[in-house]
């Protein structure tokens, strides 16, 4: 096995959960140390308040917007239209913007909790371009996706690694689902210098950027690296370091993912409704051992296959567990080959730690891949997971992300030899 490669697996390895793992650290926190879950830069930097009937405006907002906010006994709790583990959001969205009409030409902070754009760089010959797509100019945006990593790992530790990757790819996907709605095409780029932009974004250890997404004309032009080094904001009220992330983040954003030729998904949602999906997702809590219908389900497995459009990436095969689906046998799929049948609710729902989502789900999707580029691959796979989420919302099925898994066996009864990265759960 080539030495980069076990590498990258030894960090899938160190963050796997088993069942005597999970007992001896059940991982209790109190809930009065969580960290801000919102990056806000000093009240002297200029804003640009978004005004959703301007459409950059709107198509920036939506995606990260906050779309509904809950109180607890702790305070509230802002939900967006991005999922995250534990409600955590541990990314952040900063934007460049180029050749937009009644915009000045800088990089910017999406600040979600006042739904306005902090300008903390004015451009003049320089850009984010030499260090993602050196060579061109992008006449448009680039938005950039980080990790605040401290917010997650707070709660989840070392496997948080894992967690920070598939929310930024969560994040990519309400990017990608903004641009759809608002008739823009995307491109995702995850090899590019990340250590190199990390410094120029002043963000020493506490933050790292993990992907990219451009949306506009794409000149043959050099743009120089920026100027000046950006001031540092931290993204949490405290922090504490975890050399374990830092370690895995920065060997895996020198490794290479795999390449592809770049092709566009073709998709045909009513905008309207899918405006309004993408608005009312919503983390399903509960599932009530209902049936979904056949047509629905392949149609889910249809918009998964879709393109993804970016040419680095890593391939996910799917496994689904399917318990209701009119029409189908109850039993272990890959794709639709039915691998084995039976009843296995009980035994999903024991795979995912015992949550009853996987047991009551009508079908329960595994994320799986033989990567290359494990940071890829983890984004890759949220960003399918949003494509799950949105797909199955706009036919009427509810939705869950299920991060936590017993990961040796989930592999042994799923009878592959990849690596488990991510579990969905589906029904009504």
């Amino acid at each position: 096995m080539p030495q980069s490669k076990q590498r990258e697996l030894d960090y899938h390895q160190a963050t796997k959960h088993s069942y005597l793992s999970v007992q001896l650290d059940p991982n209790y926190v109190d809930a009065s140390t969580q960290p801000s879950a919102f990056k806000i830069y000093p009240k002297f930097y200029r804003r640009v308040k978004l005004n959703l009937n301007n459409p950059s405006h709107s198509f920036i907002s939506l995606t990260s917007t906050v779309t509904l906010e809950k109180m607890y006994k702790d305070g509230a709790q802002k939900l967006r239209v991005n999922p995250s583990a534990g409600a955590l959001y541990p990314t952040e969205v900063y934007v460049q913007i180029r050749g937009i009409e009644g915009m000045v030409n800088g990089i910017y902070h999406l600040e979600v909790e006042n739904n306005c754009l902090t300008l903390i760089y004015e451009l003049i010959d320089d850009g984010l371009e030499n260090y993602i797509i050196p060579g061109k100019c992008i006449n448009g945006f680039i938005f950039l996706i980080s990790c605040v990593y401290y917010r997650s790992s707070w709660k989840y530790k070392d496997r948080s690694l894992r967690y920070c990757w598939l929310d930024s790819g969560h994040h990519l996907g309400a990017i990608a689902a903004s641009a759809y709605i608002h008739d823009k095409e995307i491109q995702l780029i995850f090899d590019f210098d990340k250590l190199a932009l990390n410094a120029a974004l002043g963000f020493e250890n506490k933050e790292f950027i993990t992907a990219c997404a451009i949306s506009g004309a794409v000149e043959e032009k050099k743009i120089r690296h920026l100027r000046l080094k950006v001031p540092f904001v931290c993204g949490t009220d405290y922090f504490e370091a975890n050399e374990f992330i830092e370690s895995g983040y920065q060997k895996t954003s020198l490794q290479k993912s795999r390449q592809q030729k770049l092709v566009h998904p073709q998709f045909n949602f009513d905008r309207d409704k899918f405006f309004q999906t993408v608005w009312m997702r919503r983390s399903c809590r509960r599932f009530h051992k209902q049936s979904i219908s056949q047509e629905n389900y392949w149609r889910i497995l249809q918009h998964l296959a879709q393109p993804i459009p970016t040419e680095n990436l890593e391939e996910i095969e799917i496994y689904s567990v399917v318990h209701q689906v009119r029409g189908m046998t109850p039993g272990l799929y890959k794709g639709k080959h039915l691998i084995k049948a039976g009843n296995f609710s009980e035994k999903t729902g024991y795979l995912c730690i015992n949550q009853a989502i996987a047991r009551d789900s009508a079908v329960t999707l595994f994320f799986v891949s033989d990567y290359i580029n494990y940071q890829t691959a983890m984004q890759i796979a949220g960003f399918l997971g949003q494509r799950v989420y949105l797909v199955s919302n706009f036919w009427g099925i509810h939705c869950s992300g299920i991060g936590a898994f017993y990961d040796d066996e989930t592999q042994e009864f799923l009878e592959t030899n990849k690596d488990v990265l991510y579990a969905m759960a589906i029904g009504t």
